[in-house]
């Protein structure tokens, strides 16, 4: 099966999600294809943009590339299961999580081998680390430090993958091991996605977004009590009143940018339009902070220092970021234009920062980045510096495409926040767990915002918090807007 069967497959799968009023969203590195995004696998003009496509597929790449679809997590095992029905059970398996031994758990079956005691087990668990084995003044006796110590790495059992799931033309127990899952309706593969991958089978990721759920929510009880249709594509684009609102940090709820960090981070950006959302989402990662990115794009963007480049090579991949490198596809860039990397081994180079060697794999290309540089007349310090913040990303940089994606949903939750906070509150504690805050938190911060919550009532709650007009509560006077009443589930 080629990346062309691929695409369409997923095309397949979007059209039966928006045909079953299912929400979902393509993200990660399909992106970066215009062809996806042609097709409303995603949402993000890779044009307009200027998106890396080889992130998505190089010239010379040995497999598939990776689509991954975000759906609500409600009703996302209605889409596996389509894919099953389409597609068959001989052809359709899940891909496994090869659970490894780490410290704890290897201490734990160490001593049940061993015939210690329940309440032995849970003692040595809790004094070793998930990383490190226990230190030496811990009660854990020799014997049982000893037998832990031989199986950390190696395989313990199988799980299954989040959410990938391997399509092939010939029966699928004829490519791999495949059995049934525990889950009813499932079957599993014995490889992980590292192994498909090598063996160049098509994997496509279904993962669970709830705040596509809340979204979706919102934007129904929104018709039901204002008699407005909105979604994702129907939104208000570029609202100045809501970049205000994230400019003062009031974002409680809004999705990936309500941490503190973020939080914090975001009077000093003061994003007022799309992009600075996309560069906000990739801003606050390991990656960037380790490359020493952060500050200096905050400088930059407020005029306290100028956006200089350090070399022309870097042009085409700095520009549009005042010259620091936010994201995945700019490392990528930097060692085509500086280093005369192929697309496919900068695709490499992107595949080893995200490995879990990537320190190692990284290093690795370290000569051939300087070498190339160097013939390129890159200054050696320059040089360095390029390797430096590439190697920061191999901790962990953040794709341009995926925050791009992130990004629609990071302004369709603050719209709704700023326009239709009972409606958007009301849908976060329906679909709780989710975001950094408690569901008191988020009524405390409706009530902050002139929301009225009502207690939950046997007389008037439902299991999950609904909106409510002002006549079913006497003491509300004539406000218009609903309020949000506590479901009786919430307990």
């Amino acid at each position: 099966m080629n990346p062309e069967h691929q695409t369409l497959i997923v095309h397949d799968i979007v059209r039966f999600c928006r045909e079953h009023d299912i929400w979902c969203q393509g993200r990660g590195s399909a992106a970066n294809s215009a062809v996806c995004y042609a097709l409303g696998i995603t949402s993000v003009d890779p044009i307009h943009y200027g998106l890396l496509f080889e992130r998505f597929l190089s010239p010379e790449r040995d497999g598939p590339p990776d689509i991954d679809l975000d759906i609500e997590h409600r009703r996302r095992e209605e889409v596996i299961q389509y894919v099953y029905d389409t597609y068959g059970r001989d052809h359709a398996a899940q891909v496994a999580n090869v659970i490894t031994y780490q410290p704890r758990l290897a201490v734990r079956d160490a001593a049940r081998v061993l015939g210690y005691a329940a309440g032995d087990l849970d003692r040595f668990a809790k004094e070793t680390g998930w990383h490190e084995m226990p230190p030496a003044e811990a009660s854990v006796p020799q014997d049982v430090r000893d037998l832990a110590g031989q199986p950390r790495g190696l395989p313990r059992h199988l799980g299954i993958h989040s959410g990938g799931m391997v399509l092939t033309r010939r029966p699928i127990a004829e490519t791999c091991p495949t059995e049934w899952a525990t889950m009813p309706g499932r079957s599993v593969l014995g490889w992980d996605k590292d192994s498909v991958a090598e063996a160049g089978l098509i994997k496509i990721d279904l993962l669970c977004l709830r705040i596509l759920s809340a979204v979706h929510d919102a934007c129904d009880l929104i018709e039901r009590h204002h008699g407005i249709r909105y979604d994702l594509a129907t939104i208000p684009p570029d609202d100045p009143a809501v970049y205000e609102m994230l400019c003062r940090a009031d974002t409680v709820g809004v999705f990936q940018v309500e941490s503190r960090a973020q939080a914090s981070a975001l009077p000093r950006m003061r994003p007022r339009k799309f992009y600075d959302l996309v560069v906000q989402v990739a801003l606050i990662r390991p990656g960037p902070i380790q490359g020493g990115s952060v500050h200096p794009y905050i400088r930059r963007r407020n005029g306290r220092e100028a956006p200089t480049i350090a070399h022309p090579l870097m042009e085409r991949a700095l520009a549009k970021t005042l010259g620091v490198p936010l994201f995945q596809e700019q490392m990528m860039q930097l060692a085509i234009d500086c280093a005369g990397f192929t697309p496919t081994e900068a695709d490499k180079l992107r595949q080893a920062m995200g490995s879990k060697r990537s320190h190692e794999r990284v290093a690795e290309l370290r000569t051939r980045l300087l070498a190339g540089m160097a013939e390129r007349g890159i200054p050696p310090e320059v040089a360095e510096d390029v390797y430096v913040k590439i190697e920061a990303f191999s901790s962990y940089g953040f794709p341009e495409s995926h925050a791009a994606s992130f990004a629609l949903l990071v302004y369709a939750s603050a719209w709704l926040k700023h326009h239709y906070p009972e409606a958007f509150t009301c849908a976060l504690l329906a679909n709780q767990p989710m975001g950094f805050y408690s569901p008191l938190t988020l009524i405390q911060d409706a009530k902050r915002h002139g929301v009225r919550v009502l207690a939950a009532d046997v007389n008037h709650s439902q299991a999950q918090p609904t909106l409510e007009s002002a006549g079913a509560d006497q003491t509300a006077g004539p406000a218009v807007r609903p309020a949000i009443r506590l479901g009786l589930a919430a307990g």
